[in-house]
């Protein structure tokens, strides 16, 4: 039985950056931090990958935990940082928030880039999408608190 969203996973090839980011900039709180070198054969089966040598940190918000990977072996190859969100895969994760306003400013002053300010999305709330230090897009979102996606 799926029981519900247990956490997202970004791959990066700078993740002390990332790190930085998501614990300095967006509040999360690290709750592990695991590597390897030379392979691991759970890991390598997991992953379908041979002889992998890992960096990991798994990050906790209120409700969810979000991990980051460094892969040193095989290193994959970077993303476009300006990848447009119409691009087949994973496109975003999306961070609930109240006064969205004034976090898109407390964001946008520590120098996260926006797509555009908040903007309101008739039966949804208020909405943007900005980006990490990678290009991964991370929306913010003011759900309508009568509106169906409310959260407590």
């Amino acid at each position: 039985m799926i029981k519900g969203l247990h956490h997202a996973s970004i791959t990066t090839g700078n993740i002390d950056r990332l790190t930085r980011f998501y614990r300095d900039t967006l509040g999360f709180e690290i709750v592990r931090e695991a590597s390897w070198d030379g392979g691991s054969a759970v890991a390598d089966a997991i992953y379908a990958l041979r002889d992998t040598a890992v960096e990991m940190v798994m990050l906790k918000t209120a409700n969810a935990y979000l991990e980051l990977f460094k892969f040193n072996n095989p290193v994959g190859a970077p993303v476009d940082p300006n990848r447009p969100v119409c691009d087949q895969g994973v496109t975003h994760i999306c961070l609930n928030v109240s006064d969205i306003h004034a976090e898109h400013a407390r964001l946008s002053a520590a120098g996260m880039r926006f797509h555009c300010p908040p903007q309101h999305v008739p039966g949804l709330g208020h909405a943007t999408y900005g980006r990490d230090p990678d290009g991964n897009i991370v929306e913010l979102l003011e759900p309508d608190p009568a509106g169906p996606f409310a959260m407590a």
